[in-house]
């Protein structure tokens, strides 16, 4: 109770946050869906995740880091500072802060249905950022490969053993065993050219894990600000349910991209002088390339969002 006789502000955040520490984190319902708003076809791909052990590590460093005060206060500083001249990302790498924290080594694991001692040719994160989220599951692979705009992220990436691709250079380098888009199809100019070079580069066997933020919200960074991208995904619908079947049904199945399963998941970022962490809401999937059965056109799958807009 300490923190409502404090006078600095500073202060007072700090024990306000240490009191809420003090209470137990509920986290079941970073991992819950409502199963039965979904189709039978698309529920029954419905696996149910837990907080584990790499989840609670990922915390714990947050809890850390964020009690760095002066460290946090420079940043600060620093980050007014850069921004204008500066995308956000390019900060971030440039002090090495905002690390993202998608999936644990276990939980990777359970979307591909592997064993510890599996083995595969080749990963290749697109986006990587700071290469944080994948590089505790870079040991399955020979060859790690990566994609990253900005600068002091690909010294990241670099630092951790990615080979550097270029943007336009990835999708004629090789076909991949696993490719992992995290939480990039909201935050680029044009997702469905994405979706669509990831299946053309996706090896027959292959496997794409693709983490999307519901609700759905674009935006796309350009240098040191943020707008609307010109082109937005069909998603339709307003609850996360909603939206998962859209996904399913109107973006992934007209272009040849089977859900083999998916999974609900916390998106964490190391937080900063006025929060420990912060928190959206994760739809993982598991996807592989197959013949497209459907008989429409690609570009018809924006009926659906202008029909419900209406």
């Amino acid at each position: 109770m300490l923190a409502q006789y404090a006078r600095n502000p500073i202060v007072k955040n700090y024990l306000y946050r240490m009191q809420e520490r003090t209470k137990p984190l509920d986290v079941t319902q970073w991992y819950n869906i409502n199963g039965n708003a979904l189709p039978q076809h698309i529920r029954n791909k419905f696996f149910q995740s837990t907080f584990d052990d790499g989840t609670d590590k990922f915390l714990d460093n947050c809890y850390e880091k964020s009690d760095w005060l002066f460290t946090q206060i420079f940043h600060s500083m620093l980050r007014t500072l850069f921004a204008w001249f500066m995308s956000m990302t390019s900060v971030n790498g440039l002090l090495k802060r905002g690390s993202m924290f998608v999936f644990s080594e276990q939980q990777f694991q359970s979307l591909l249905q592997v064993s510890d001692d599996w083995k595969s040719d080749s990963m290749l994160d697109i986006g990587a950022g700071d290469g944080k989220v994948t590089e505790q599951v870079l040991h399955y692979f020979k060859d790690k490969y990566a994609t990253e705009q900005s600068p002091t992220m690909r010294w990241r990436l670099q630092e951790k053993g990615f080979n550097i691709l270029e943007i336009d250079e990835w999708v004629k380098k090789e076909n991949y065993s696993v490719i992992t888009a995290l939480n990039l199809l909201d935050r680029i100019d044009h997702p469905m050219k994405l979706l669509r070079d990831m299946k053309l580069s996706i090896k027959t066997d292959g496997l794409i894990i693709l983490a999307v933020v519901l609700p759905y919200n674009p935006c796309y960074e350009t240098g040191p600000s943020f707008g609307p991208p010109s082109e937005r995904l069909p998603i339709c619908g307003d609850t996360v349910e909603e939206q998962i079947q859209s996904l399913h049904d109107d973006v992934f199945t007209p272009i040849g991209l089977e859900v083999v399963r998916f999974t609900r998941l916390p998106y964490l970022c190391e937080g900063d002088l006025h929060n420990d962490f912060f928190r959206l809401n994760d739809i993982v999937f598991t996807l592989r390339a197959v013949e497209t059965v459907s008989s429409m056109d690609e570009n018809e799958a924006g009926v659906c969002l202008v029909s419900k807009s209406l």
